[in-house]
C-alpha cells in the first residue's frame, strides 16, 4: 500500500510539472524560436553555410533584388521612354544569364582559378555587378542597347554568386535529407526579409534620387558579394590539366543527361516549366497603369514601393506557413492548391483594372495592397515546393551543377512567361496612354494559369522526408569520377571572434 501511495504521489508531482512548464511557455519563446532554429540548422551544417545564405540570398539577391526591380520599372518607363511590352521584353533579355546556370556551375565546380573553386568567383560576381551599376549611374544619355547589356551583365553577377550559393545548399540537402525543407525555407526567409526592406525604401529612394542615382547605390550589395569571396576560406586544391578539365565536364555532363532521363526527374522538371510559363507576365502593363494619372490610380512612387514591400510581407508569411504547417505535406498535394490559388487570386487584378473595387466602396490604394499580398503570399507557397522538389532530385556529386540545371529551366519558363506577356500586350495594343484592353490581357492570364492542372499528374505524390532519387548503375562509376572538392567543408571566416558575440 505504501509504495502504492509513493507512486501516485510522484505521478501528482511529474503532473504538476508538466502544468508549470506549460504555463511558462509564453510569447517570449515564440520570439525564441527563430533564434532556436538557425542555431539548430548552424550546428547541424556549419554556422558559415547559414551565414553565406543570409549574406547572398538576404542582401545582395533580397535587398538589391528588390531596388533594382523598382529602379529598373521607373528607369524604363521615365529615362527610356518605352512602352509596356517593350519594356517587358527588355527585362526578359536580362534574366538570359540565369538561364545559363549550369555553365556556371560547371565553372565553379571543375574549373579552378588560381587552386581555389569558390573565391574567385565570389570576387568575379562582384565586379560584375560593381561596374554595370555604376555605368548606368554616371552615363546622363546611354542608348537602350547599353542600357539592357549594362543590366545583363549585373545580372550575369548575380546568377554566378547564385549557383555558388546553390551548390552549398544542394550538397547540405543530400547530406542532412531531414533538413532539406529547413534550408529552402532559410533561403526562403532571407529572400523575403531583404526584399521586405527593399521594397520598402525602393519607392523613396526612387524619389529622392532618381533611378540613376539608385543604380549607384546598387553597387553595394555586389561589393559585399565580392567581400565574400575575400573572406572564403577554402582547401586549395591542384591546378587540373586542360585534359582533365574536358574529362571531368564530360562526365558531369553524362550523369547529368541520364539523371534527367529518369522519369521521376524530367516530369516534375516539365510541370515546374509549364506551371512558369503559362503564368503569362504582364506586369509591365500594370505598372504602367498603376502610375498613370488618367486612366490609371496614379500611385506614387513611395506608394508603389509600399505595394510591394506589402508583397514581400505576404511571401514572407507564406515562407512560415511552408516552414511550420505544410514542409512535409505531398507535393502533388501542395502543387495543385497553389497553382489554383494563383490563378483565382489572378481576378483580384482583374477587379482593380475594371475599377469593380470602387463600385463597392473599397479604395484602390486598399485593394492594392490586397492584391499584391495575396499573390505573393500565394507564390511563394508554389515556388517553395518546386525548390524543396529541385534540390531532392540532385545526385551525388554534381548537386550543385544539377541543381543549377533545374533553376535554369525554370528561368526558361519565367523568360518565356516574360516574352509572352510582352507580345501579348503588343497584340492587344497597350501602350503608354492606351490601356482600354489590359483587362483582356490579364483575364487571358488567369486562365492560363490554370492550364498547368492538366499536367498535375508528373508531380510524384511524396513529400520531402520520403522522396529517393533513384540511381542508376550506369552512372554510378561516373558520379564517382566528378570532383565534389569537399563541398562540405567549405568555410567563411568570421570578422569577430566568435558568432556569439553578435549584437
Amino acid at each position: 500500500m505504501v509504495e502504492e501511495e509513493l507512486q501516485m504521489i510522484k505521478m501528482k508531482n511529474i503532473e504538476d510539472e508538466d502544468d508549470d512548464d506549460e504555463i511558462t511557455f509564453g510569447m517570449w519563446d515564440y520570439v525564441c524560436a527563430p533564434l532556436i532554429w538557425l542555431k539548430m540548422l548552424a550546428n547541424e551544417t556549419h554556422w558559415s553555410f547559414v551565414f553565406g545564405v543570409v549574406a547572398v540570398y538576404g542582401i545582395s539577391q533580397g535587398l538589391g533584388g528588390s531596388l533594382i526591380r523598382v529602379g529598373t520599372e521607373y528607369y524604363m518607363k521615365d529615362v527610356q521612354k518605352l512602352q509596356p511590352s517593350e519594356a517587358q521584353i527588355y527585362q526578359g533579355v536580362t534574366s538570359i544569364p540565369w538561364m545559363v546556370k549550369p555553365l556556371w556551375g560547371l565553372m565553379t565546380d571543375v574549373i579552378p582559378l588560381l587552386g581555389y573553386h569558390r573565391s574567385p568567383y565570389f570576387m568575379i560576381a562582384g565586379v560584375l555587378g560593381i561596374i554595370p551599376m555604376l555605368f548606368l549611374s554616371f552615363h546622363k544619355r546611354l542608348h537602350i542597347f547599353f542600357a539592357v547589356l549594362s543590366l545583363t551583365t549585373g545580372s550575369t553577377g548575380a546568377a554566378i554568386a547564385d549557383v555558388t550559393v546553390d551548390a552549398c545548399v544542394a550538397q547540405n540537402s543530400n547530406k542532412h535529407k531531414h533538413l532539406a525543407a529547413d534550408m529552402q525555407s532559410l533561403c526562403s526567409l532571407s529572400s523575403s526579409s531583404g526584399s521586405l526592406l527593399g521594397f520598402f525604401l525602393s519607392g523613396l529612394l526612387v524619389h529622392l534620387i532618381g533611378p540613376k542615382g539608385l543604380y549607384g547605390l546598387l553597387t553595394i550589395p555586389p561589393a559585399l558579394v565580392f567581400l565574400v569571396g575575400t573572406i572564403l576560406d577554402e582547401p586549395r586544391t591542384t591546378s587540373a590539366s586542360c585534359k582533365q578539365v574536358r574529362q571531368k565536364l564530360l562526365d558531369a555532363a553524362s550523369v547529368m543527361w541520364s539523371t534527367l532521363k529518369l522519369p521521376e526527374v524530367w516530369q516534375p522538371c516539365l510541370y515546374m516549366y509549364l506551371s512558369l510559363a503559362m503564368s503569362l507576365n504582364v506586369y509591365d502593363g500594370m505598372f504602367y497603369w498603376y502610375t498613370d494619372s488618367d486612366a490609371g490610380p496614379n500611385f506614387s512612387q513611395e506608394f508603389v514601393g509600399y505595394i510591394l514591400s506589402v508583397g514581400s510581407a505576404g511571401a514572407l508569411m507564406g515562407s512560415l506557413l511552408f516552414q511550420y504547417a505544410l514542409k512535409d505535406h505531398p507535393f502533388r498535394d501542395l502543387c495543385f492548391w497553389s497553382q489554383l490559388s494563383l490563378g483565382l487570386s489572378g481576378m483580384l487584378d482583374l477587379i482593380l483594372v475594371l475599377r469593380l473595387n470602387l463600385r463597392i466602396g473599397v479604395p484602390d490604394h486598399f485593394f492594392a495592397v490586397i492584391d499584391e499580398f495575396a499573390l505573393q503570399f500565394i507564390g511563394r507557397l508554389k515556388w517553395l515546393p518546386f525548390l524543396v522538389l529541385s534540390a531532392k532530385l540532385c545526385p551525388p556529386g554534381i548537386e550543385g551543377t544539377f541543381f543549377a540545371l533545374i533553376m535554369s529551366i525554370d528561368n526558361i519558363g519565367v523568360f518565356t512567361s516574360s516574352w509572352l506577356g510582352g507580345i501579348l500586350l503588343h497584340v492587344l495594343k497597350i501602350t503608354r496612354t492606351s490601356f482600354d484592353n489590359l483587362w483582356i490581357a490579364i483575364l487571358i492570364r488567369n486562365i492560363a494559369r490554370l492550364c498547368p492542372l492538366l499536367f498535375i499528374f508528373l508531380i510524384p505524390r511524396t513529400n520531402s522526408s520520403s522522396f529517393v532519387l533513384p540511381s542508376l548503375d550506369t552512372n554510378t562509376e561516373e558520379t564517382e569520377k566528378v570532383d565534389t572538392r569537399e563541398g562540405d567543408n567549405i568555410e567563411l571566416v568570421s570578422l569577430m571572434t566568435s558568432v556569439d558575440t553578435q549584437r
